[in-house]
């Protein structure tokens, strides 16, 4: 892993940090789950084009797996937290990922929880929570489960993507396209029995859905599934923070909003987390002589190349 990796993966917390000021200027209010599925389905269809893999084998329920936890569970408990309760209540509560993602990791990657990784994942919700106070309000017990849910789900989602690595011959660009169509197919009914017809879209609309799908969307979770496959999945959840920041930092500048003297200290706070997370696990694989957890090698029929016929949310929405 190199610093370059890890900017490049930290990108894709920063696209997501601009979901927020893209949906409420641009797009028709009060249509998560639709904004959802054109974000996702069109995405992942112009990557299978592009790279005409399809899965094979194993690979059909594991990318079926993944797009569901990644994307089809992820934003619609997302929005749902939105919904129910103030959009900084539901960034703290996303915050705890890296914290989920290290002990998904212990059980599944057979990662070994350290105490600096506990301590380092608590600032990083201390951080995040000084920055969403002005946002905190009540908490809602459904709206806290959809929330965790929804951190729980990419974080499951995170770790088994690490364990099962990728098909031989298949890159991040195709397993993206796979999880974005998946996740848009599971949205689909939902987003249709809830929210009804698509909405009439103008001409700025059909420019923030195009940016959303291209950009915050097939762009960014390529880059973020790029840089899980080459970083550990601690690592990786590490970033996290960086999304809400984005959005805290792109609500001031852009939408005018305040920025309190507390808020700039949970910034620091939460960007020192993140420098810290990743600062910790390198030293740590230098010191094991560079070696880096990684998934057990996938099956035989797995490994083959896939077949070429063919609201406001302050968190990585």
């Amino acid at each position: 892993m190199t610093g370059l990796t890890v900017v490049a993966t930290g990108l894709a917390q920063v696209f997501w940090g601009g979901t927020y000021v893209v949906t409420t200027e641009f797009l028709p209010p009060d249509r998560p789950l639709f904004t959802a599925l054109m974000r996702a389905l069109p995405a992942g269809l112009l990557l299978l084009a592009v790279t005409r893999v399809l899965p094979r084998g194993d690979w059909w329920w594991r990318a079926a797996a993944l797009g569901a936890l990644n994307i089809g569970a992820f934003f619609p408990l997302l929005f749902l937290a939105a919904y129910r309760m103030p959009g900084g209540m539901a960034a703290v509560a996303g915050s705890v990922g890296p914290l989920l993602v290290a002990g998904l990791g212990a059980v599944l990657l057979s990662e070994r929880v350290r105490a600096r990784t506990v301590v380092t994942g608590l600032a990083a919700v201390a951080g995040v929570a000084l920055v969403m106070a002005p946002g905190i309000g009540t908490v809602d017990a459904v709206g806290m489960a959809a929330a965790f849910g929804s951190a729980g789900a990419m974080s499951l989602g995170t770790v088994l993507g690490k364990r099962w690595g990728r098909p031989a011959g298949v890159g991040p660009l195709a397993l993206t396209g796979w999880q974005l169509t998946a996740g848009g197919l599971v949205i689909a009914p939902l987003a249709l029995a809830v929210e009804g017809a698509p909405p009439a879209i103008d001409g700025a609309g059909a420019a923030g859905y195009a940016y959303l799908a291209l950009v915050n969307t097939a762009l960014a979770y390529w880059l973020w599934f790029r840089g899980l496959g080459r970083m550990t999945a601690t690592g990786v959840a590490f970033l996290v923070p960086l999304s809400p920041l984005t959005a805290t930092v792109l609500g001031w500048g852009l939408l005018g909003e305040a920025l309190t003297a507390m808020q700039v200290v949970g910034m620091a706070v939460a960007l020192g987390a993140t420098v810290a997370g990743q600062t910790s696990l390198r030293l740590r694989r230098r010191a094991g002589g560079g070696a880096a957890a990684t998934p057990r090698p996938p099956s035989r029929q797995a490994s083959r190349p896939g077949s070429r016929s063919r609201s406001r949310e302050h968190t990585r929405a």
